[in-house]
């Protein structure tokens, strides 16, 4: 018998998302000219990349900016956006899959440049591509049980090392044959960005925001199929590679959000009727076609990225969060549910109450 665990908040509110993007963009056009040995040799469509997934551009870092420095930047804007003393921030998790090394904690060294409390709780997590969304869940927790006052995830993702190096792999590689060159092209869908979430004690709040609750599912018998290659972290001197197996990764996922989605609902109290607008973590055209299918859910409620960032891992639903509500798709007294699946596979649910904002992004 399945243990099930409530989890329900009646303290917690967010108060803002925000993000950064990078300025530099790279098109799918240019990704697949530089492709032209590999196309040339295996014969592949001009095209192709985009048709199957739906991204036409992706953003990237300047070379040499690394994780922590982006993030110190979006937690920047964050707190001066919000207003909010930093003596109050008791959590500051870093959640992104890019890091600066493998120790000590990113989040340390953007503690440090924020000049945030010593009574602050500093670490970072890794979950793929739900990071940022599992440290919101653990800074609620925290605020719920009184031991803090508000806290912030951040992650900033770059994606530079991952599709500079899988260029390489696949003009380089001559054994490769149309079917073995399927599970790099998820790399080449990768795009940075960067995203911060701000909790606080509903006492503390402007906005009133509630996080109501939600729920997680784990189908971790699939966490072979999407992995890199070895430990890698976000520097230009990493060269990372991975490996995904995308129509599989994308049916399994789907069945796994699935399951969660129907413990959302017991968990929110909430009908399908009942969400107004959602945020996801976005891979692909494909699959957010079958995730909505899945769910029976309409996709106009949803604010896609894809199109234009790609899939930008952790970052990708804070991100859409960000943009979506700056831009006014997100009306007061919205039912939002954040719907989170990464590799793993793992998928988180929130549902929020919103209630104001006026407190997005900023960079372009």
């Amino acid at each position: 018998m399945q243990n099930k665990k409530q989890m329900k908040y009646q303290n917690v509110c967010v108060e803002a998302f925000t993000c950064t993007l990078p300025e530099e963009i790279v098109t799918t056009d240019e990704i697949e000219r530089q492709l032209e040995p590999l196309y040339t040799r295996l014969k592949l469509p001009a095209g192709r990349l985009e048709m199957l997934t739906g991204i036409s551009a992706r953003r990237l870092w300047s070379k040499g900016k690394t994780p922590g420095t982006q993030s110190i930047e979006t937690v920047r804007k964050l707190l001066e956006q919000t207003q909010i003393g930093k003596d109050r921030i008791g959590a500051l998790i870093h959640g992104s899959v890019c890091r600066d090394y493998l120790e000590p904690a990113t989040a340390c060294g953007v503690h440090n440049a924020l000049n945030l409390p010593p009574s602050c709780f500093v670490y970072d997590i890794s979950n793929a591509c739900l990071g940022i969304v599992s440290g919101m869940i653990q800074i609620a927790a925290m605020i719920e049980l009184g031991h803090i006052d508000a806290g912030i995830a951040v992650g900033t993702e770059s994606s530079r090392p991952l599709l500079e190096t899988t260029l390489r792999q696949l003009n380089g590689d001559f054994t490769l044959t149309r079917k073995s060159v399927k599970s790099a092209f998820a790399s080449l869908t990768i795009g940075s960005g960067s995203a911060a979430v701000l909790l606080t004690n509903r006492r503390l709040s402007r906005t009133g925001n509630k996080l109501l609750g939600g729920s997680v599912y784990a189908q971790t018998q699939f966490c072979h199929l999407c992995r890199s290659e070895t430990d890698q972290s976000g520097g230009d001197a990493m060269n990372p590679l991975m490996q995904t197996d995308s129509e599989t990764l994308m049916k399994e996922g789907v069945a796994a959000a699935a399951k969660c989605f129907e413990n959302f609902l017991d968990e929110t109290n909430w009908q399908r009727q009942d969400i107004d607008k959602t945020f996801c973590h976005q891979v692909g055209k494909a699959h957010q076609r079958l995730l909505f299918d899945a769910l029976k859910l309409p996709d106009e409620i949803n604010f896609p990225t894809l199109e234009y960032l790609g899939n930008t891992g952790s970052a990708a639903l804070p991100t859409a969060a960000a943009l979506g509500i700056e831009q006014g798709f997100v009306p007061n007294g919205s039912r939002v549910a954040l719907l989170g699946i990464g590799s793993g596979i793992n998928a988180v649910m929130l549902g929020l109450e919103w209630n104001g904002s006026g407190i997005n992004r900023s960079g372009q």
